[in-house]
């Protein structure tokens, strides 16, 4: 087995410049560090977990609590790439992951317990009911903790800016002419109140008016529910021009009620979604959505979790903001004469 000092020796540095180096200490030149990563990665070098976890009183397991009420697992459309850029992120750290949930095998017990039984460094919250006592109990223990699109005052958050981001999307439909615009929000949330302060912040910033019949709620990613907001939106008495949708699956749903009553996009109505889900810019007509940088999300969450674990003293409580950009498409029509 390849030990540490063999990778010092064949890398021409000390054991100590080593290990520094392959756990990324900020005290070496990042150029050095690269080079002694590589050489360990190319001769196998595995650090024993155990005499780690002895010297550093870190078990180097970072917990994942990831709850989908719509049960689509790491298939999630905008989760799934959180996680993964997180999971790589964390793996090039030296880290593993562990799956919090409420048992281990027929034993129960809650995501605090679990996160001592399996003795993890930090946990990821994400896509979970925040207001659940036993998320609450988790956040508010000893353990370092990050939320996903959630704010704790306790706790560090990594989160899109969804008010800048739905500000930005509706600002650039009105630019295409659209005066009536619609709009199918998640069901209440942080990330929901978010994305309604910036579509309401560019209508008002426009002048422009907003009927109760155009605000409509679907929760994220039910496509049924979408389709069912559409066909109400379709029956208002003066018909919008443009109908933003809650995420780009809920997007699609939405589509197929416009055109099962008779409507063609964008021709009759525009379309918007929301996410940036690199699947859904593969379809015609092309999708003008939001994309939110799902990948920086999950590997900011990464880097401050693990600064949280190894620098506790030094990495403070913070909330980091992570912009996106709109992702022109053919769903939103140019009105060569704004509708009024």
């Amino acid at each position: 087995m390849v030990s540490l000092k063999d990778v010092a020796t064949a890398c021409g540095v000390s054991i100590s410049t080593a290990s520094k180096a392959l756990n990324h200490a900020h005290d070496i030149n990042e150029t050095t560090g690269e080079k002694i990563r590589q050489k360990a990665l190319e001769m196998g070098y595995k650090p024993n977990s155990a005499a780690r976890a002895l010297k550093s009183k870190i078990t180097h397991n970072i917990g994942v609590l990831f709850v989908d009420d719509a049960s689509s697992g790491l298939t999630h459309p905008y989760f799934s790439q959180v996680l993964e850029s997180f999971k790589n992120e964390v793996e090039q750290r030296g880290y593993d992951l562990t799956f919090i949930n409420h048992h281990v095998g027929s034993e129960p017990m809650s995501y605090l317990e679990h996160c001592l039984y399996r003795n993890v460094d930090g946990v990821i919250i994400a896509c979970v009911d925040f207001a659940q006592p036993e998320v609450i109990e988790l956040v508010q223990s000893s353990i370092p903790t990050v939320t996903i699109d959630h704010v704790f005052h306790n706790c560090s958050t990594i989160l899109s800016d969804n008010t800048e981001g739905m500000e930005e999307l509706t600002d650039y439909i009105i630019n295409k002419g659209h005066r009536r615009i619609a709009f199918v929000h998640g069901l209440q949330s942080s990330v929901t109140r978010a994305r309604l302060v910036g579509f309401y912040k560019a209508m008002e910033k426009h002048r422009l008016p907003v009927p109760e019949s155009y605000i409509l709620e679907a929760p994220y990613q039910d496509g049924d529910a979408s389709a069912r907001a559409a066909q109400a939106i379709l029956s208002a008495e003066k018909r919008p021009t443009c109908i933003i949708f809650p995420d780009d699956y809920s997007c699609i749903a939405g589509i197929h009620a416009i055109h099962d009553a008779g409507l063609s996009i964008p021709e009759d109505i525009s379309v918007a979604g929301y996410d940036g889900i690199p699947l859904m810019q593969h379809m015609y007509p092309h999708l003008t959505t939001f994309w939110q940088n799902m990948p920086e999300i999950g590997r900011q969450a990464a880097i401050h979790l693990i600064d949280l674990i190894e620098k506790p003293r030094t990495t403070k409580i913070e909330m980091i903001s992570v912009s996106g950009k709109v992702l022109p498409g053919d769903t939103v029509k140019a009105l060569k004469k704004p509708a009024s």
